[in-house]
């Protein structure tokens, strides 16, 4: 039995930015730079992008 991923385990697949950026509403330069700070793994880059938005939202709500 291994422990590894499968090869074709598609949250480690990388991002394209565009795609990336159209999946969460981002801009093209933001999804850049969050696809560069958390690699290309789309698991990571999900997370962040998750983070990023309830971020935005619970500030927005908050008036700041």
């Amino acid at each position: 039995m291994s422990l590894e991923r499968p090869l074709d385990d598609q949250d480690e697949e990388p991002y394209d930015t565009a795609v990336f950026a159209k999946k969460y509403g981002l801009s093209q330069r933001l999804a850049k730079t969050m696809i560069e700070a958390n690699g290309q793994a789309r698991r990571a880059c999900d997370a962040a992008a998750t983070t990023y938005l309830e971020y935005v939202a619970l500030r927005s709500r908050r008036g700041s």
